[in-house]
């Protein structure tokens, strides 16, 4: 597989704080990599960095074509239907045509189970709801790479696998992912690696059986302790 993304001695620092230090990975194409780790460990800092929504101090992102995010907080436009949610950054930021672009967003949303829900507005939504519209926002500008930043943690339980079985069905369609998420058991079902960040440094990077079954540092053992499968 070819590498679609590319970090090479990435630091970020707010003043005098070091939030990621010296960071370093490659991912290659239709690879899903689960980046877990404690609270305030530099997760969410590195996705943003990684989609340019933060500047870096020092070192290389290297991404081959343009990536899509999804955050925990959905960003949809409280006066727009979901349809035209969907609509507004294919036709005015990629030029495309309203007619190719309305056929593939009912497309997309007949995949998440929504299509029933294109003309309600995001209050008429539960969380679950918005956060699928924001999975498809994201799918429908063909981005080459897809950033989920805890996308379930603003939900309620009941509403978390149904946000988490459209991400497995990305998964089975070979979509590259990098997924920011405290689902432990969700990590373990999807992830090809694994990378535990802890004080802003990559602890570990492995495959999901070694860091969950036999985790190679201390530290990654305790934090494992904190969860029951």
């Amino acid at each position: 597989m070819d590498e679609i993304l590319k970090i090479e001695h990435l630091t970020k620092k707010y003043d005098d704080i070091t939030v990621l230090n010296d960071i370093s990975f490659t991912v290659k194409k239709g690879e899903v990599i689960v980046i877990v780790g404690p609270s305030g460990c530099g997760k969410s800092t590195l996705l943003r960095c990684i989609n340019g929504l933060e500047g870096i101090n020092d070192g290389k992102v290297d991404i081959q074509g343009k990536t899509g995010m999804v955050f925990q907080s959905y960003e949809l436009f409280p006066h727009m239907s979901v349809l035209q949610n969907l609509m507004l950054a294919p036709i005015k930021v990629q030029k495309r045509k309203k007619d190719e672009v309305k056929t593939e967003a009912l497309q997309l949303l007949e995949r998440v189970g929504l299509s029933s829900k294109k003309d309600n507005y995001p209050r008429q939504l539960s969380g679950g709801q918005k956060q699928r519209v924001a999975i498809v926002r994201a799918l429908i500008m063909h981005p080459e790479i897809l950033l989920f930043d805890e996308v379930t943690a603003a939900l309620d339980p009941e509403m978390v696998r149904e946000v988490l079985d459209v991400i497995l069905d990305l998964a089975k369609q070979d979509k590259t992912m990098l997924i920011v998420t405290h689902e432990m058991a969700f990590a373990r079902a999807i992830a090809d690696r694994v990378i535990f960040l802890d004080g802003g440094e990559i602890v570990e990077d492995t495959l999901p059986r070694e860091f969950f079954d036999a985790p190679h540092t201390d530290r990654a053992k305790r934090f494992l302790k904190t969860f029951e499968f």
